[in-house]
């Protein structure tokens, strides 16, 4: 764990990684999101 901690924050590079897989998530739920509330029967 703390291998991974330091991984993360320990550098710009990993910091900037996590923050593109948190915005990918991020998105990528929107997305489910809308296409779930635009399937949905009126």
């Amino acid at each position: 764990m703390l291998f991974w901690l330091d991984l993360m924050f320990g550098n710009p590079i990993g910091l900037l990684s996590m923050i593109v897989i948190f915005c990918t998530i991020g998105i990528m739920s929107y997305l489910m999101w809308m296409f779930i509330q635009k399937s949905k029967p009126e």
